[in-house]
């Protein structure tokens, strides 16, 4: 039951987030058009849950040929990101094409973040821990408890606790804490 009024809490929230930020998302979308050559959405191939490969969409920040890691593992990540890439980095505003992944079912608004694909000591983690059958998240549980400044490891436990803990108010307080985070920038990427 708790999956199922958790889908349907999540596209209805996902739709209703879209159409209150339609102008902001389409100011985003002219910004970088008129910014750059390249695509405004860039496709980051993703593991989701059961460990299948989907195509997880991101507002570009970084230029074309930036190397396929975690940015917090880039030497010169600052060599890479755009210009508005940085702010929207900052403000999280890049994630909101995930929205999309939600109503599909690849991503829920609350889950593990899903792993890059060549991320395999993450993968195998959680794999070995039972996280891979959650449905990624665009925040999670790990995410408000120090995103990149934790350990693969303690980011596993994170999610661990969040596969035990699960539930609709469970949720809501993660959702309620990353708006937090991201009202008073803590816990961004920068």
């Amino acid at each position: 039951m708790y999956l199922l009024i958790k889908r349907m809490l999540d596209i209805v929230a996902s739709i209703s987030l879209i159409g209150v930020l339609l102008i902001p998302l389409l100011v985003i979308f002219v910004v970088i058009k008129s910014s750059s050559k390249d695509s405004v959405i860039y496709y980051s191939d993703r593991i989701g849950k059961d460990n299948d490969t989907f195509k997880m969409p991101k507002f570009r920040t970084m230029t074309s040929g930036a190397p396929e890691v975690a940015t917090h593992l880039m030497k010169d990540a600052d060599l890479h990101t755009t210009k508005i890439g940085k702010f929207l980095r900052k403000t999280s505003l890049d994630e909101l094409p995930q929205l999309w992944s939600v109503i599909k079912g690849d991503m829920a608004l609350v889950g593990p973040r899903p792993a890059l694909y060549n991320q395999y000591d993450l993968i195998k983690l959680r794999t070995n821990n039972g996280v891979e059958k959650l449905t990624p998240g665009i925040t999670g549980w790990a995410q408000i408890n120090g995103r990149d400044d934790i350990s693969i490891e303690q980011k596993v436990q994170f999610d661990t606790e969040y596969l035990v803990r699960q539930s609709i108010l469970f949720d809501f307080e993660i959702l309620f804490k990353t708006f937090m985070q991201s009202a008073l920038r803590r816990n961004i990427s920068h």
